[in-house]
């Protein structure tokens, strides 16, 4: 199995991983198809992204989050997050009015930890690094302190507590 296909085997884990979550928790959320029939020709032209879920919080209304396989990066001790998509989520974000959010976990924490941050923190608390010898991608690294941790067995409440 080639890189490629292991780190999406491993995104589509973590995806799962994190709708078990929300489904242990009561959140409502519709969880977005990624396939190229369901995305409009608009985004197709301007190098569209689009994330994993959108979940709805009463009273609020909606945060989408795109879910990331991520382990820490041994050489900056920071999370390394895409550039490019994070760039294209700000413009979306800006353009449209939304929140998105991402949030990271992986295997070394059996899934039981997530990790949240706004696409906006990313770009203001982030370092930008150029090219990952092991992704081929420019990236922002972001240190752990950065991210709002919820535990398995804790709600989204953790989440507001932190950023109000």
């Amino acid at each position: 199995m080639n890189y490629d296909n292991k780190s999406r085997e491993k995104g589509e884990e973590t995806e799962r991983r994190f709708k078990s979550w929300l489904d242990k928790h009561n959140i409502p959320y519709f969880y977005i198809k990624q396939d190229q029939e369901t995305f409009s020709n608009v985004f197709k032209n301007v190098q569209g992204k689009r994330p994993d879920f959108m979940i709805l919080i009463p009273n609020f209304g909606f945060i989408f989050i795109d879910v990331k396989y991520k382990n820490i990066h041994p050489e900056y001790k920071t999370y390394p997050l895409d550039s490019q998509e994070t760039k294209i989520y700000s413009s979306l974000q800006r353009k449209f009015n939304l929140h998105i959010w991402y949030v990271l976990s992986n295997e070394s924490s059996d899934f039981k930890t997530w990790l949240w941050i706004p696409v906006s923190k990313v770009l203001e608390s982030g370092v930008e690094k150029h090219i990952s010898s092991k992704s081929q991608m420019d990236f922002f690294a972001v240190p752990p302190k950065e991210f709002v941790q919820i535990a398995d067995d804790e709600s989204l409440s953790k989440l507001f507590s932190k950023i109000f």
